[in-house]
């Protein structure tokens, strides 16, 4: 996962650059004092995590998060709880408490893990584009085109495949982002389904095989207008 640092402490940002270096899984791809810097590169490049600090004197870390948008993993790095507890309300994954230990830093990590879902490969015109998810203790690697639907359950998802049901850590807003501009659609705001999966629509209803799914009020319209544009 590629991660960013952005902290106004010189140091702080040396020693977390250098537990970024020695955990698998972790690549560092930017690591700054400089909080316009960090929000520059942000925008022009695919980051998973952040690691933030919050109390900064050109931009806290909470003005940072609002011109960023939460389509991160943002960990606060800080020495006060009080303004870490303040991230919860952006959703933040987890908070460092300086001074940071490398024991403490990992778990944090493992907890990112633990909710992600690595972005699906962009479209090559190949079947074989896929995501992975962290389902009981594994990586499973799922291929688009054998996902049917997607269905939301408070912090978890099920994904449903040709093959088999999964159950992973993650929120469908997420998933939904990650998914963008792929075969998916969110028609509901429990459930995402693979247009090219889908055998009939009657009404409200979306019919996939034996599964019936409902057409939310909101998603209704510009869910019909892209079916419309694909009908002879």
């Amino acid at each position: 996962m590629n991660c960013v640092i952005l902290d106004d402490e010189p140091l702080a940002v040396e020693l977390l650059s250098q537990y970024v270096a020695e955990t698998e899984n972790l690549s560092l791809s930017f690591a700054t004092t400089d909080a316009f810097a960090a929000i520059q590169f942000i925008q022009k490049n695919e980051v998973d995590i952040i690691f933030l600090d919050v109390q900064m004197p050109e931009l806290s870390g909470i003005q940072v998060l609002k011109i960023i948008g939460n389509n991160y993993k943002v960990i606060f790095t800080t020495a006060y709880t009080d303004y870490a507890l303040d991230g919860y309300e952006y959703n933040i994954t987890d908070y460092l408490l300086k001074p940071i230990t490398q024991e403490r830093f990992l778990k944090a990590v493992d907890k990112a893990l633990a909710t992600g879902i690595a972005a699906p490969l962009k479209s090559t015109g190949i079947d074989n584009d896929f995501i992975f998810i962290k389902s009981d203790s594994k990586m499973i690697k799922v291929n688009l085109n054998e996902i049917l639907f997607i269905e939301g359950l408070k912090d978890y998802i099920s994904i449903q495949t040709t093959k088999e049901k999964l159950i992973t850590l993650q929120n469908l807003k997420a998933l939904e982002q990650h998914l963008s501009g792929t075969q998916f659609m969110r028609v509901h705001k429990s459930y995402i389904v693979a247009l090219n999966k889908i055998d009939t629509i009657e009404k409200n209803r979306i019919f996939i095989g034996s599964e019936v799914i409902p057409i939310g009020e909101t998603y209704r319209d510009i869910f019909l207008k892209r079916i419309e544009g694909n009908k002879l």
